[in-house]
């Protein structure tokens, strides 16, 4: 038997003494248990934070120096012996390595058990590892106080041939440290009000833990760095392929559970599949080297790489012929049909799980504002409109309505009607809130620049007016500005440029505005706000479809399957027209510029945000 917790943590990004101390308090609190845990197990990178970047060399130490680190902590907690299991950046042999550090702390076995470097190194999506650490080179078990273990960091996981290592190396108990982004707010049968990601992670561990008769742990990392969220959810695995214990979801947590070694021999009973690996692995390597060295043979040969014929079939010699054959003339392939990408007619596409969407965006604003940023207040402009609600909505239910203070900023041709609407969500929240007139500023700036100042240029400087009194107005009553542009907007360019886009935070810049009426919904935004139609009304009469000349679900439908790689005849298979999905991926392609910092000429070998790379929260 071996009491275990999965200590799933929210580390503050860079500081690492910080979160040792933090350790320092978790073994004095699973000390004072009545049967304190024999192993700890933390996720991947929870003494720093995981997207570090170029700032991996300024944290990264070595495996002594860690163990040391704890040890002390340990000692100074009180608590009994134990092992802990944990994810680190490490300096070794003058290289850097992602790496998990397994070790016993107190008693006379004291000392460093095991270190596993990650070997694969992701460099796709969101991750650039590869660029900072270089990869390990070997999965191994270990022994310990209490049995055999083994140690894969996130990704080392998702291949099948490591755990299938670790298991035939004698692992009872695989350790999975992980700092994994959470992905996908879509409902399906499998998610249970978790992200997609996570739904995935599950899947797997079970896999895993079900194939090899072993216990598998995942620890996952909590919080949110740059906008990415670690969304916790750990999991504990069995040797049957069931789980026996998982964490919440976006909230720190040490989970307890008991782990019974003899289910591992019963289970392999009942499912024998590792020990039919061990006696048919030999004989499987031998043919795949086999047959590499044949088609290795073979190319060598100036063959064609095909298979040899076999020795005994009867094959009859080719004619022989002074004149080279001609081939026959080869038809034109035929041309397919485009393949439609997969869509299941029963569910949108686009549908998101709101209440996990609300949840996670509440999360989110309470980190960005108050944990990472230490504000406690927020302003946001108030337009009316249904984004501008919807976050004012997220931010009350974050932060407390008395922290979030709602700022009307008409024009003198600004629609009534907004104004009205934004006092609707300022009565119903119960928020403090202030109306700054910019119809003086605007047109004083408008006459100072002289000439006529055709309507979209008027439009612009509107804009811009408001973005200075709300960061003014930040500074004075010392709160955040939230942004309030949805994902649609930003992706058709349909913004003013270091305006709409300035808040340093935006809740929901990534959601479609179908998905942001389906939350606001939820929310109890006020239906004469989301059922109107959408306008940034900087011109009168003016509204977002009328301006884009397509509907704004026939847009996101599109823009969806165009941001996952599919091209227009597959698109146009679903039902759109040519004509419509060639306006978007046009509005698309002709707006990147706008979601992008200002282009700077790189001279030097230390240019900022090529070169020297620093995490934007550290």
């Amino acid at each position: 038997m071996l009491r275990l917790a999965i200590a799933q943590v929210r580390p503050h990004k860079g500081a690492y003494e910080e979160n040792l101390c933090r350790f320092g308090a978790l073994f004095r609190e699973v000390g004072s248990w009545p049967e304190p845990p024999e192993l700890v197990v933390a996720p991947e990178t929870a003494l720093t934070g995981y997207f570090l970047e170029g700032g991996v060399q300024d944290l990264a130490i070595s495996g002594d120096q860690l163990f040391a680190d704890l040890s002390r902590q340990h000692s100074d907690s009180g608590a009994p012996s134990l092992d802990v299991a944990i994810g680190f950046y490490e300096v070794h042999g003058n290289r850097l390595y992602n790496s998990g550090l397994y070790a016993t702390l107190g008693g006379p076995d004291a000392g460093i058990r095991h270190i596993h470097r990650k070997i694969f190194l992701p460099t796709y999506g969101v991750f650039d590892e590869e660029r900072f650490v270089e990869a390990g080179r070997s999965v191994q078990a270990f022994d310990t106080r209490w049995g055999r273990a083994a140690m894969l960091i996130c990704e080392d996981a998702w291949h099948s041939f490591t755990p299938m290592l670790a298991a035939l190396d004698g692992a009872q108990l695989i350790i999975i440290p992980s700092a994994s982004p959470a992905r996908g707010v879509i409902t399906t049968d499998d998610t249970a009000g978790r992200p997609v990601s996570l739904a995935r992670w599950s899947r797997l561990v079970q896999d895993i833990a079900g194939e090899h008769g072993v216990y598998v742990a995942l620890a996952q990392l909590v919080g949110f760095e740059g906008g990415k969220a670690f969304p916790g959810g750990s999991i504990l695995a069995g040797p049957r392929g069931d789980i026996l214990t998982q964490g919440p979801i976006f909230e720190e947590a040490i989970i307890p559970a008991l782990i019974d070694f003899e289910e591992i021999t019963r289970a392999r009973a009942d499912l024998p599949l590792l020990a039919d690996l061990e006696m048919r692995l030999p004989h499987l390597l031998g043919s795949l080297h086999a047959a590499r060295r044949e088609k290795g043979g073979a190319a060598g040969q100036g063959g064609s790489g095909t298979a040899r014929q076999q020795v005994g079939d009867s094959v009859p010699a080719p004619a022989r012929s002074k004149e080279r054959a001609v081939p026959p003339p080869r038809r034109p392939a035929a041309s397919l049909p485009p393949h439609p990408p997969p869509f299941n007619p029963g569910q949108d596409p686009l549908a998101i799980d709101p209440e996990l969407t609300q949840r996670w965006l509440v999360e989110f604003i309470r980190d960005e504002v108050q944990r990472r940023r230490k504000f406690e207040k927020v302003v946001i402009g108030l337009s009316g409109g249904v984004d501008s609600s919807l976050v004012a909505f997220l931010a009350v239910e974050a932060l407390g309505a008395a922290n979030v203070i709602g700022i009307r900023m008409p024009y003198r041709s600004s629609s009534a009607e907004s104004l009205a609407h934004a006092q609707l969500v300022i009565d119903a929240l119960g928020i403090p809130n202030r109306t700054v007139e910019i119809s003086a500023a605007v047109d004083a700036l408008a006459g100072a620049i002289g000439g006529e100042v055709e309507p979209g240029r008027l439009g612009n400087i509107m804009a811009r007016t408001r973005m200075i009194t709300l960061f003014d107005l930040s500074a004075a009553l010392r709160a955040l500005p939230l942004g309030t542009g949805n994902k649609t907007e930003r992706l058709f360019g349909y913004f003013t440029w270091h305006a709409d886009d300035s808040p340093p935070v935006n809740p929901i810049g990534d959601l479609f505005k179908t998905q942001v009426w389906v939350l606001a919904r939820h929310l109890g935004v006020p239906d004469v706000i989301v059922s109107k139609p959408a306008s940034a009304d900087l011109i009168k009469g003016q509204t977002d479809e009328g301006d884009f000349g397509i509907s704004y679900p026939r847009a996101d439908a599109i823009l969806h399957w165009i941001l996952l790689g599919y091209r227009s005849p597959e698109i146009a298979a679903l039902g759109f027209d040519e004509a419509e999905i060639k306006l978007v991926r046009q509005r698309l392609d002709s707006t990147h510029w706008k979601r992008r910092l200002p282009t700077v000429a790189m001279l030097s070998g230390t240019a900022i945000g090529e070169y020297y790379l620093r995490p934007v929260d550290y």
